[in-house]
């Protein structure tokens, strides 16, 4: 299973301007339920980092919609990032992007000399001013799991479910994954994109926990995370000199890379 080559030649970003792609989302937690299953709302996600020719820098060029592509194609779901919008949100502590410095090898599909220099240094984007972003996040995934009257986003698939189980199973399982993450990450300086606690996080989205359950965990993990952020020995956030740097040094070796004249 990979991202189709028809793709890849028609998405530059995909192709030959990539440095990174690997798979994110539920295939990356190890949560990932077929398309078989009649409780799957599962999409083959991926995401890419790409590094366009210096035009893109030097010129009046725009890459994407403010430096992001996406693509929806059957059942797969790409976003690729241009560098420095990947950097800056790095540098942000946006999760979605943080767990891509952080997978097991097998998630990697490519990975070029540019893209090693990133992953070498995802210790830079370490910080405790990610607590926010997981908390936002994850106060966002407990709104959506109740919100019936806004589901223009599901499937047909999904909607039944919610309408089986009473709330969005799927949200309520992002919701309590990444509260532990954001946990872990705060204590350990480490993160675990692969989930040891798999099979109940698919539990959750196979509705098997009730929602008063999923609430009182979620307000239990509210609590131990504030608490993780007052105790983290993390950095207060990234050096903004040194991510920098890593942005320019990234740059180059891809440039160098393709033969292109510094």
């Amino acid at each position: 299973m990979s991202i189709p080559k028809n793709l890849k030649h028609e998405y530059p970003g995909l192709g030959e301007w990539c440095i990174l792609s690997a798979y994110r989302g539920s295939i990356a937690h190890g949560t990932y339920i077929p398309p078989k299953s009649p409780l799957s709302t599962d999409d083959k996600d991926a995401m890419a980092i790409c590094v366009p020719p210096p035009q893109y820098y030097l010129g009046l060029k725009n890459y994407g919609s403010r430096g992001t592509i996406e693509i929806k194609l059957n059942d797969w779901d790409i976003v690729i990032y241009e560098i420095k919008k990947m950097i800056n949100l790095l540098k942000q502590g946006n999760p979605n992007v943080l767990m891509m410095l952080w997978l097991e090898p097998n998630h990697y599909m490519y990975v070029s000399p540019a893209g090693q220099l990133l992953l070498s240094h995802r210790y830079v984007f370490n910080g405790k001013h990610v607590y926010r972003s997981f908390i936002g996040y994850a106060v966002a995934q407990s709104r959506k799991m109740e919100q019936f009257n806004k589901m223009g986003y599901m499937g047909e698939k999904r909607k039944k479910l919610v309408q089986q189980f009473g709330y969005d199973t799927k949200n309520a399982s992002h919701l309590i994954r990444l509260l532990r993450m954001g946990i872990e990450f705060l204590n350990d300086g480490e993160m675990y994109v692969m989930r040891h606690d798999a099979p109940e996080l698919i539990a959750i989205k196979q509705g098997e926990w009730s929602l008063d359950k999923v609430k009182q965990e979620s307000e239990h993990l509210f609590k131990v995370a504030e608490q993780a952020y007052l105790q983290s020995k993390l950095p207060a956030k990234p050096d903004f000199e040194q991510v920098s740097q890593l942005c320019q040094d990234i740059i180059k070796t891809a440039w160098k890379e393709r033969g292109y004249e510094l």
